[in-house]
């Protein structure tokens, strides 16, 4: 019997370049037993060297599929080899701190709540500033002119606050919503709720999850104890950039708003699906084309040059959200097929040892 109570999900979240710190800070920091499941879609060739090589080494689960995934599309493959009580959900770009494990665990056993984030920082300066500390998702009703709208109020705790400064403000408290950089999950809720939402490929994936948990009677706490850090921005590789630039296009991003909104029987006309559209490809563009704009402005920022650069940038995006993108057909293939990538690891194993 597997006395361990957690697994550990490791799943894509933008890119592969950060693999190895973040695998490498999970081993170093963490002390409490886990099991542990790596979903790697499609990563570039060393890095999928890199995967198999320390799953041999630290016997853990390593799962391939040889094209891209949504990152929901990963967790729910990730889900099916969970047997423990709990499921960590990880992003491959997140640095852990130490302690960070069995603090999830000890809030989720005093507190018996279904979903436990930890606080999330953000940035290269690892632990300093707050980017998740919990915060609110729910439905509004709105009465206007004699007709009833459902609105989404949303709002993070303490979001880009330096943590030194708040710090004494921080304490372990329920909320509504938890984000999948690092999120821990009591398995047995997604026998009540089903697995998450695959048409969600690239945002909202969280408000809709922990939306669901509250609605099937769950509860959500932030254990501020627990530290972690999203390191999004410490150097992309070019083996990066298909990934990156599938998993922020502009088709992802419309078609899970339009999902989303159909589900929640939301409209268009809130505001916060305006500010959402009216940002497509922001993630792209602070990422990849201010660097190079300021790059090839010789220290300058030529706004012309951005403006030419965002027009061509948007029609090889659609270029790559054409040729790459995953349908639920492909999913069903990816359930169909993933277990080969288990035997392949288990041979691998096997030739090592004799």
């Amino acid at each position: 019997m597997n006395e361990k109570k957690v697994t550990l999900v490791v799943v894509p979240r933008e890119r592969f370049s950060y693999t190895r710190e973040s695998l490498e800070s999970i081993y170093q920091c963490t002390s409490y037993p886990f099991d542990l499941v790596y979903v790697d879609g499609n990563s570039p060739e060393h890095i999928q060297e890199y995967l198999v090589n320390q799953s041999l080494e630290k016997e853990f689960k390593l799962i391939r599929t040889e094209h891209y995934l949504a990152p929901n599309q990963a967790r729910n493959i990730g889900i099916q080899f969970v047997k423990t009580e709990y499921v960590i959900f990880v992003d491959n770009d997140i640095h852990v701190a130490p302690g960070w494990l069995e603090k999830l665990v000890n809030c989720a056993e005093e507190t018996e709540a279904t979903v436990v984030c930890p606080l999330v920082c953000i940035g290269k300066n690892l632990h300093s500033k707050i980017h998740l500390a919990g915060g609110e998702a729910h439905i509004v009703l709105e009465v206007k002119n004699d007709k009833m709208r459902r609105k989404v109020h949303e709002k993070h705790y303490f979001v880009n606050r330096p943590l030194a400064e708040v710090q004494d403000k921080l304490q372990r408290r329920e909320c509504e919503f938890a984000e999948f950089h690092c999120m821990l999950v009591r398995r047995d809720i997604f026998d009540t709720i089903g697995l998450l939402d695959e048409k969600l490929l690239s945002t909202r994936e969280h408000i809709d999850f922990s939306m669901s948990v509250t609605n099937a009677g769950g509860t959500i706490y932030c254990e501020p104890d627990s530290v972690t850090t999203y390191v999004p921005d410490s150097g992309f590789e070019w083996s990066d950039l298909t990934y990156f630039m599938l998993r922020w296009s502009d088709a992802w991003e419309v078609a899970s708003l339009e999902h989303f909104m159909q589900k929640w029987d939301l409209t268009k006309k809130d505001k916060y699906f305006k500010k959402r559209y009216s940002r497509l490809g922001q993630r792209r563009h602070q990422a990849f084309l201010r660097p190079l704009v300021k790059q090839l402005s010789f220290g300058g920022y030529a706004t012309w040059l951005e403006k030419v650069l965002v027009a061509i940038e948007r029609k090889i995006n659609r270029y790559i959200s054409h040729q790459s993108s995953v349908t639920s057909h492909q999913s069903s293939v990816i359930v169909e097929n993933f277990v080969d990538s288990t035997k392949y690891q288990s041979s691998r194993q096997l030739s090592n040892n004799t």
